[in-house]
C-alpha cells in the first residue's frame, strides 16, 4: 500500500473538508479517484472492506475474465502481460492495488458508511463507526454487486444440504460429493459448473434463457468486435439500448457446449425445495447433496437518507447523476452504456462525472458573494486584513 493509504489505515483522521468523498474503493472508486486526482480536488475513497477491491476478493479461485487485459484497463495504466489473454481474478486484484499504489489515491479501508445525508447547506454528511465525514459532493461507487440475492425457498433445504451463494464459493474440493445443483443460467453459473463437472455430478438450473455470444469470432475477441462496430458504446436511452439492457448474455458459454462437452444436465427454473429433493418447472426432481446459488446481488441503498428514489424504490438518475447537486452514482449496469460496469469502460462515465463535479465547483466559487467595498475601492475584507 502507498504511504498515503498506510496512513489512512493507521486511524488517522481524514480532514473534514474534503470536496469530494468517493464511497467503494473497486474498478469505479479507483478510477474515479484518478479524475478527481488530475483535476486536483481534495478528496478521500472510503471502503468497507479490509483491502482493496473487496468484490472481487469474493469471488471463486479461478474466475477469469471475459475481456482481455487489453480491454481490461483502467486510465492511465496498462494492465500487464499479453493485452488479447484473459486475465484471472488475483491479477485483477494486483491490477486494481497497483493502481491505488501508482496514482497515490487516498483511501481509507475498513469504514462502511451507514448513512449517508445532507446538511441544509448543502454539505454531505457521512456517518461511520462513532465518526463522520463531510464533503461537498459525494460520488457512490459501490457498483452493482452489493447484496448476494438468495431464493427464499433455500430455507426449505434440509440441513445435511452444503448450501453456498456464489461468492460463497472459492474452489471444488470445499464442495461435498455427490450431486451438486447450480442455480443461476447467467455467466457465473455455466462458469462455476463447467468448473465442478471435473469432479462433481452437476445440474444446472436456468431460470431464463440468455443469448450465447462466441468469446472470439474470426480470429478476434468478442469486445473487438463490439468495439470496432460501435455496439459497447450503445446508450441506454436509444432504441437498441433500450432493447438489450434488459437481455442478459452468456460470452464463451453455451448450454449445447455444457452439456456435451461438460456433461452438465441442464434443468429448467427451480420451483420448490423440500429436504433434499428439488422440483424443477417441468416437473422433474432430483435429490441433492449441495446447492450453488449463482442467483445474482440486488442493490442496498437503504443507508441513503436522500429524495432520490421513485416510488418503487429505484434509483432516479441519469448517467449517474442524480436530482440532488453534487450526488452522483458510479458502475452501475447499464448505467449509460453495455460497458458501464465493466472495468474497461468505466472511465467513461467517470471522466464524465468528474467534468460535472468540476462544473458544479467552480458554480459554487462564483456564486460566493464578494465583501463589500468601503467606498474607497478598497474590500472591506482587504483593509481589514492591511491593519
Amino acid at each position: 500500500m502507498s504511504e498515503a493509504t498506510n496512513e489512512l489505515e493507521s486511524g488517522a483522521q481524514p480532514a473534514a473538508d474534503d470536496e469530494v468523498a468517493v464511497i467503494g474503493a473497486g474498478q469505479a472508486g479507483l478510477a474515479m479517484g484518478y479524475y478527481l486526482a488530475r483535476q486536483g480536488r481534495r478528496f478521500i475513497i472510503i471502503e468497507r472492506g479490509d483491502s482493496i477491491a473487496p468484490a472481487w476478493r469474493e469471488r471463486w479461485d479461478s474466475l477469469t475474465l471475459f475481456t482481455p487485459r487489453g480491454y481490461s484497463i483502467l486510465p492511465g495504466l496498462p494492465f500487464p502481460g499479453d493485452p488479447d489473454d484473459y486475465p484471472n481474478r488475483d491479477e485483477v486484484i494486483a491490477y486494481l492495488q497497483c493502481y491505488a499504489e501508482e496514482f497515490d489515491l487516498r483511501i481509507e479501508l475498513n469504514s462502511p458508511v451507514r448513512r449517508l445525508s445532507r446538511e441544509d447547506h448543502g454539505r454531505y454528511v457521512l456517518d461511520l463507526d462513532g465518526r463522520t465525514i463531510t464533503a461537498g459532493q459525494v460520488v457512490v461507487a459501490t457498483g452493482p454487486f452489493q447484496t448476494p440475492h438468495v431464493p427464499k425457498l433455500a430455507a426449505e433445504l434440509d440441513r445435511d444440504v452444503w448450501q453456498a451463494h456464489s461468492t460463497g464459493y472459492r474452489r471444488p474440493a470445499d464442495v461435498p460429493q455427490g450431486t451438486v445443483l447450480v442455480v443461476g443460467g447467467g455467466n457465473t453459473g455455466f462458469q462455476i459448473a463447467k468448473e465442478l463437472s471435473t469432479t462433481h455430478n452437476v445440474v444446472l438450473s436456468v431460470g431464463s434463457r440468455q443469448k450465447p455470444l462466441p468469446q472470439r469470432v474470426a480470429g478476434r475477441d468478442l469486445f473487438w468486435w463490439l468495439t470496432k462496430t460501435g455496439l459497447i458504446n450503445t446508450t441506454v436511452e436509444s432504441p437498441l439500448g433500450r432493447r438489450l439492457k434488459d437481455r442478459d448474455t452468456l460470452i464463451g458459454s453455451s448450454p449445447r457446449e455444457l452439456t456435451r462437452r461438460y456433461g452438465v444436465e441442464l434443468k429448467p427454473r427451480t420451483i420448490r425445495v423440500s429436504g433434499r429433493t428439488v422440483s424443477f418447472e417441468d416437473g422433474d426432481e432430483f435429490e441433492v447433496d449441495a446447492v450453488i446459488w449463482a442467483t445474482g446481488y440486488r442493490p442496498d441503498y437503504s443507508w441513503i437518507d436522500l429524495p432520490i428514489f421513485d416510488p418503487d424504490g429505484r434509483l432516479r438518475h441519469r448517467r449517474g447523476v442524480t436530482d440532488v447537486p453534487g450526488l452522483y452514482f458510479l458502475g452501475l449496469t447499464w448505467q449509460h452504456t453495455r460497458g458501464s460496469a465493466l472495468i474497461g469502460w468505466v472511465k467513461d462515465d467517470a471522466q464524465f462525472i468528474a467534468q460535472r463535479i468540476a462544473a458544479l465547483q467552480e458554480a459554487k466559487a462564483r456564486a460566493v458573494p464578494e465583501p463589500p467595498h468601503d467606498g474607497s475601492g478598497v474590500r472591506a475584507g482587504a483593509r481589514a486584513r492591511e491593519r
